[in-house]
């Protein structure tokens, strides 16, 4: 069997995480420049002028125009958190670079947290991830393709008609190199002209370059298109 050469592209290992991410003020220093790209806007006024005041340990952005106190983490998913913001970035990189996602118990061994405390961690991050993905617009070339969860339970349609399978479209945004850079997976109702022509609008560009298996509903990703 040929070797998958998409499975073996080279990622983000364990000691390069560690070295980048080991540290909180390096967690702190990645996270200030991805909220602030530019430095820091007030999210009251907009303003970018401000100065830093320390209350204790925890480092506090004033606004010099309306005076409103900010933290690094406040409004985030860290907000009010008692956790370390490595702890937070490591439990992101095991969800998300791990194949077959990781349970809740097993991030309370590997982060040495309560179940309860890795439990909430997780599901804060898959909700992130969620709401990340529910605005994501694909664009370039995109490989699309139809999947299915469930098929489990005996009895019933066997194959895509199955009552026991959730239908799903999966759809992937390659670069030129023909490797994915984002993807999405949202469940449809049934694989119709319809429901196709529905997610390709929310979910695709104009000038996107879709590529599909040849199943007959994505037809209506072109149909979209020309009444759009």
């Amino acid at each position: 069997m040929a070797q998958n050469r998409i499975q073996f592209q080279k990622s983000l290992s364990l000691p390069e995480f560690l070295d980048k991410y080991g540290a909180e003020d390096q967690c702190a220093a990645a996270f200030e420049k991805m909220r602030w790209p530019q430095g820091f806007v007030c999210p009251y006024c907009v303003s970018k002028s401000y100065c830093i005041v320390r209350h204790g340990k925890v480092k506090t952005f004033q606004c010099n125009c309306c005076h409103a106190q900010t933290t690094l983490t406040g409004g985030t998913i860290f907000h009010s958190t008692k956790m370390p913001l490595t702890t937070w970035f490591l439990a992101i990189y095991l969800l998300s670079q791990t194949k077959n996602n990781i349970s809740a118990l097993e991030l309370t061994r590997v982060l040495g947290v309560c179940y309860r405390t890795a439990w909430r961690m997780k599901h804060k991050i898959m909700q992130v991830m969620f709401e990340r993905e529910q605005t994501t617009i694909l664009a370039g070339r995109v490989e699309i393709d139809d999947a299915y969860l469930g098929g489990e339970r005996a009895g019933g349609t066997v194959g895509r008609g199955s009552e026991n399978k959730i239908p799903f479209v999966a759809a992937v945004e390659t670069n030129d190199q023909g490797h994915p850079k984002r993807a999405v997976f949202s469940p449809v109702k049934a694989f119709n002209s319809v429901e196709i022509a529905a997610w390709a609008c929310c979910t695709l560009s104009a000038s996107a370059n879709v590529v599909s298996d040849g199943f007959a509903c994505f037809r209506a990703v072109v149909a979209s298109r020309l009444h759009a």
